[in-house]
């Protein structure tokens, strides 16, 4: 649409193609363990706490921080896996779906349970590690 808009006002368009949005080193598993190590240690500082007032500004940013963390897999999960990816690590889609799901209600978002948030990691570590992987391919 927009060459053809680009066209009539007589300037030049080349196409070009890419595997992701934009060229490569846009993504990267960094931002999403980044908010879970947040999310960790506002549940660590929370749960040493008596503090109520502390609690209830904990439980806000926690909950923004674990959106952050769907967020940002969501992105890497849709954008920059490819179908080749899903081919040679057939565990992916189990890996996003179980680490989105520890970022939500039933995880780290709803939960004060530290084991929670070290899972989460957990799967965000081994998303990193396919995802250096690929970047090597």
């Amino acid at each position: 649409m927009l060459s053809r808009l680009f066209s009539l006002v007589g300037i030049e368009t080349l196409e070009v193609s890419a595997h992701c949005d934009l060229p490569c080193g846009v993504y990267d598993p960094a931002q999403a363990r980044i908010e879970a190590e947040s999310v960790k240690k506002i549940i660590e500082k929370v749960n040493d706490s008596d503090d109520t007032d502390m609690r209830m500004r904990g439980t806000i940013i926690k909950e923004q921080r674990s959106e952050l963390v769907k967020h940002h897999l969501w992105v890497l999960w849709t954008d920059y896996f490819k179908p080749p990816h899903f081919e040679a690590y057939p565990e992916l889609h189990t890996l996003f779906n179980e680490a989105t799901k520890l970022a939500g209600a039933s995880g780290t978002k709803g939960s004060w349970d530290v084991a929670k948030a070290d899972e989460l990691l957990a799967k965000i570590d081994r998303i990193a590690q396919i995802f250096a992987e690929t970047k090597k391919a």
